[in-house]
């Protein structure tokens, strides 16, 4: 019990508490040398594309809508300031720690979510962003004639209302 009532001392500025350092810029800032980085801190899989998508779904979709285009619920019910669409050029083109980065610190109206979602989680929704760009954006001359041919078939009954 100290003379201002308190019973412990606040640390040190600059203290860190152990485990909490996060040293590694491009994993926790998205950037290396202050320039946001081009590639992912680790390996893109199946299970962290599902992961992004289900966050994606939880975190983004509110306001840019399932598909990225800006036209979620948020702002269908009137928000004034439309979500960006993911699918513009300036989007498309910027480098994936610039998304990370985004979705750490806001943007514009949007707030930054590193409180909610750890950063493994916001590379994660980085990289279903990038396959949701790919999706709208993908010349099919560069598909195999059978995947070709399968564009042009319709979906099965199955998927359908599946949430995806």
């Amino acid at each position: 019990f100290f003379v201002d009532g308190r019973t412990g001392r606040l640390p040190v500025d600059g203290t860190v508490a152990r485990g909490e350092l996060r040293e590694d810029d491009h994993l926790y800032r998205g950037k290396v040398g202050g320039v946001f980085v081009t590639t992912f801190p680790f390996k893109i899989d199946a299970a962290l594309m599902e992961r992004g998508r289900e966050r994606y779904t939880i975190y983004c979709t509110p306001c840019h809508g399932a598909t990225g285009l800006g036209n979620g619920m948020v702002i269908q019910r009137g928000f004034k300031i439309p979500a960006a669409s993911h699918h513009i050029e300036r989007l498309r083109l910027a480098p994936v720690g610039y998304w990370f980065d985004v979705i750490t610190n806001g943007f514009g109206v949007m707030p930054g979510y590193a409180p909610q979602v750890p950063a493994e989680d916001r590379w994660a929704i980085a990289a279903y962003v990038r396959a949701l760009q790919l999706s709208q954006h993908y010349d099919a001359a560069n598909l195999s004639p059978e995947d070709r041919a399968r564009l042009s078939q319709p979906e099965p009954a199955a998927a359908h209302g599946a949430g995806h």
